[in-house]
């Protein structure tokens, strides 16, 4: 499958010069929280342009937006699929990494859903979107991986009609412990209420390093889990591994496109003081 060279120059400079080493980050020399304020929300998204953001899509180099799929209009990140390339989707899953890596903080995001799914995107792709923490970095990824080592926080919309809970937890490459179990199924449901039609949702992350992470809507928690780790059974997560080391303590975050149109409004994180 070939690819159109639409790159943001500008962001792809800046968030490559900032990548770290192979693999998942494990050293914590390799965060930036120091280099943030603390304890203050702080945007990561200047409503202008992908400053600091680099896309990553499946068949694609790093850096190549594939027909615009991300871009900035109206002072909003928009996900769209509207140009020739996209006849149909092609499972041409992508992300859209921010520059630095993070460890603890809080991250907040306000979305919504528009319009129709793409072309033979698949059924549960309607409606669908997520947040990746703890990720791989994204030079790592091979061309044709569909989604980056990571933790996800699934965002998920209503068909008008039936429940559907969102900032549920999925696990592409890793598992979570949760009351004390391991667990390994691939996703995980919160207890939020549905959120149908267009209509803009706050998600936050509350992310404490190896121990707990938090989902949270309308500031209160819908999901709770602990120690992410790197998944033996996973072949991309395999590559990643060094020694016996499993636990991930942090990594990049992204914004995922899978096939259904979403605005963002607001990227934001505040680096918790320890």
């Amino acid at each position: 499958m070939k690819c159109t060279r639409r790159t943001v120059a500008i962001a792809f400079l800046a968030a490559t010069a900032l990548l770290s080493g192979p693999g998942v980050i494990a050293d914590e020399k390799g965060f930036a929280d120091g280099k943030y304020p603390k304890n203050e929300w702080i945007p990561l998204f200047n409503g202008k342009d992908l400053t600091g953001w680099t896309p990553k899509i499946r068949y694609c180099e790093l850096g190549e937006n594939f027909e615009n799929t991300f871009r900035v209009e109206d002072g909003l990140l928009k996900v769209r699929y509207d140009g020739p390339g996209y006849g149909k989707f092609g499972e041409r899953f992508g992300h859209l990494f921010f520059r630095d890596s993070f460890s603890n903080y809080r991250f907040r995001v306000e979305y919504r859903f528009v319009g129709q799914q793409c072309s033979e995107g698949p059924g549960w792709a309607i409606r669908n979107s997520g947040v990746m923490v703890h990720g791989q970095e994204p030079a790592t990824m091979t061309k044709d991986q569909d989604f980056p080592v990571s933790i996800e926080v699934q965002l998920l919309g209503g068909n008008g009609t039936n429940p559907r809970m969102t900032s549920n937890l999925c696990t592409p490459g890793t598992n979570v412990v949760m009351n004390g179990d391991l667990k390994l199924q691939h996703c995980i449901n919160s207890t939020s209420k549905t959120y149908h039609g267009e209509q803009w949702v706050t998600a936050e992350i509350e992310v404490h390093n190896n121990e707990i992470i938090k989902h949270l809507l309308d500031g209160e928690v819908v999901l709770e889990y602990n120690k992410p780790q790197l998944d033996k059974r996973d072949e991309n997560a395999v590559k990643l591994i060094r020694g016996e080391q499993l636990m991930l303590h942090g990594g990049t975050i992204s914004l995922q496109s899978e096939s259904h149109p979403i605005d963002f409004r607001r990227v934001e994180i505040m680096v918790l003081a320890e």
